[in-house]
């Protein structure tokens, strides 16, 4: 089966960089491994500049649909899937939003907000297309929501997928627990049809047990399966299962269902249990990433922002004296743990309070997950001790490029209308905020080739 790839939402090339080994910028320019036939990039928010296609455009070119134009950089819903090229591995991250198909597209804020779309237009693409193969990406909290129907947005994405004829695993996967060098949890898709050579293998790998009926789906989820492959793990815990309702109006107002971190969904008859990571390589650290050389002192943070009193002081109590307003703009009092008295609208008088986070991240342990925020003055945002200098600074492009495993300086730079233009720092932080970890598909990718050489 020919390698093709269908990037959706594709940010500035997370999958395409996984899937060819793209460790340096200058790897993007080699032949791939796995042709990309199209991508799409649009992101709403982006009015004066695309700076997310921008960056892709920049180091892999351009692509047009079947009728020659280059659609890639329009909104994913107004495309016409249809004049897509052909493809066999469909592949995208996309936001957790309300999946509900119970509401109409005039009450259900889900469908008809910007985003809220995103996953219809790849069920869209689905339809279209008919590949044999989809790997997706979302947010750990894909299989929790909504807070009020635990369960029920993903259940709509399992229930979607069964009715175009695959099966589904899914896994969530922690990146600092397989040795990389970033504690980010995301739930990830794998779904195959069920004619394909790969799927007839799994069930005849699985045998079943008379004495152990849900035996085979244990093995398909703890050594036989492709996530199994890719990232082992060990469990002791009980399988879990459940049908799906056929109707999903009816799914959509009723169901809920407590996945676990890994499982599989096939022919409509849903199989979770929890597992836990199995690794005993070596540990990637905060430090191992961090640059050692000289960074521009614009990274840097004044003495006056970093503490409104002594270093050892990690809580604040404003219950009786408030604080100034300079003491509240210290990176101390922004991470340190706090008791207010807050008054509700309706008069209500509470006190609020929060836990303490260390200030300085160092260099023994994975970075924190990065987030579209990062830099801000925000208990998220990461400061550490620079290498050379040992004073206290903001992470560098560099370094949140290096933390999501993308080549350093991949980000600088974007195309557009022929010229080369510098990516703004705030830019380039969102940009790592909503990418994905590119080692983790690095890891996917000798099975993805293996699975691809047998159909």
């Amino acid at each position: 089966m020919k390698k093709t790839v269908c990037e959706l939402f594709a940010g500035v090339g997370g999958f395409r960089c996984g899937f060819n080994g793209i460790d340096t910028i200058e790897d993007a320019k080699k032949k791939e491994k796995w042709k990309t036939v199209w991508f799409s990039q649009w992101e709403p928010a982006d009015k004066a500049r695309q700076w997310a296609w921008g960056c892709y455009t920049n180091r892999f070119g351009y692509l047009k649909d079947l009728d020659g134009n280059d659609t890639t950089n329009i909104d994913i819903a107004a495309v016409d899937k249809s004049k897509i090229p052909d493809f066999n591995l469909l592949c995208g991250g996309f936001p957790c939003q309300d999946y509900s198909v119970a509401s109409t597209l005039a009450a259900s804020k889900g469908i008809e907000g910007k985003k809220g779309v995103l996953f219809w237009s790849i069920l869209d693409t689905i339809q279209a297309k008919n590949p044999p193969f989809i790997l997706l990406e979302n947010v750990d909290r894909l299989l929790k929501s909504p807070a009020s129907q635990r369960g029920r947005d993903f259940s709509i994405i399992l229930a979607c997928l069964r009715d175009e004829g695959y099966t589904v695993e899914w896994r969530v996967i922690n990146a600092a627990e397989y040795g990389y060098q970033q504690r980010r949890r995301r739930t990830y898709i794998f779904a195959y049809k069920n004619e394909t050579k790969y799927s007839e293998k799994i069930i005849k790998k699985v045998k079943y047990d008379k004495a152990d009926p849900d035996n085979p789906i244990k093995k398909i989820i703890l050594k036989e399966g492709f996530f199994a492959k890719t990232f082992p793990v060990e469990s002791d815990e009980k399988l879990v299962k459940d049908t799906l309702p056929l109707d999903l109006v009816e799914l959509s107002k009723k169901y809920k269902f407590w996945f676990e971190n890994s499982g599989i969904m096939k022919d409509g008859v849903i199989f979770t249990m929890k597992t836990n990571p199995v690794f005993s390589g070596s540990q990637i650290t905060l430090g191992d990433i961090l640059e050692t050389g000289a960074v521009d002192k614009s990274f840097f943070i004044p003495k006056e922002r970093l503490y409104y009193t002594s270093p050892e002081v990690c809580n604040s109590d404003e219950t009786k004296t408030p604080l100034s307003a300079s003491a509240k703009k210290t990176w101390q009092y922004i991470k340190g743990g706090k008791k207010i008295n807050r008054k509700a609208a309706n008069g209500h008088e509470y006190l609020y309070s929060e836990g303490s986070m260390p200030m300085i991240d160092e260099y023994d342990k994975p970075a924190r997950t990065i987030l579209t925020s990062e830099g801000g003055f925000s208990r998220t945002t990461h400061i550490v001790r620079d290498k050379k200098t040992k004073k206290i600074r903001l992470l560098t492009p560099i370094e949140l490029e290096r933390i999501q495993g993308f080549p350093d300086d991949w980000t600088k730079e974007c195309v557009f209308d022929g010229e080369k233009v510098e990516m703004t720092l705030s830019k380039r932080r969102f940009m790592m905020g909503n990418a994905l970890v590119v080692d983790l598909i690095k890891q996917m990718e000798p099975e993805l080739d293996r699975i691809f050489k047998s159909e």
